[in-house]
């Protein structure tokens, strides 16, 4: 079981260059042919600072590149053949474009469970600013994680 003391819990907030080489990657990856997207000219006719990244951007550079994207799952003892994707949202309050430093804050706000114990629920919600302190997105995370 997942100690609930850990719910209210906040990672240390980390930072990272959203780089227009890993974006134009990541638009070819999900098939994205927006140019919008790899083309900075056509960014900028569109009314953009520099190519922008593709939605789901943001939650593949702030919890996927890492040393050890399970680390937060791990330090709280979940086993990790047992975890599930349960869910994600995405809010988006301004574009993410190539040269932004973006900070990312999580923090752990539910752990429940359901099913008498036999699936628990581990919400993370996570801000997003850029380097101008603005807020760019909002991202939930829900986890499952099957015991018994």
């Amino acid at each position: 079981m997942i100690d609930r003391k850990h719910i209210g819990s906040e990672s240390p907030p980390r930072s990272v260059t959203a780089e227009a080489g890993r974006i134009r990657l990541f638009a070819k990856a999900i098939g994205e042919t927006d140019p919008i997207y790899t083309d900075e000219a056509a960014a900028k006719a569109a009314g953009y600072r520099g190519i922008t990244a593709p939605p789901t951007f943001v939650h593949c550079l702030g919890t996927m590149d890492v040393a050890d994207p399970f680390a937060r799952y791990k330090a709280l003892g979940i086993d990790l053949g047992k975890v599930l994707h349960g869910e994600q949202h995405f809010e988006y309050h301004a574009p993410i474009c190539a040269g932004d430093e973006l900070t990312y804050r999580a923090k752990i706000s539910d752990i429940y469970e359901k099913k008498g114990g036999a699936l628990e629920f581990l919400v993370t919600d996570t801000t997003v600013t850029n380097q101008n302190d603005e807020l760019v997105a909002e991202i939930r995370g829900i986890t499952v994680v099957r015991n018994g």
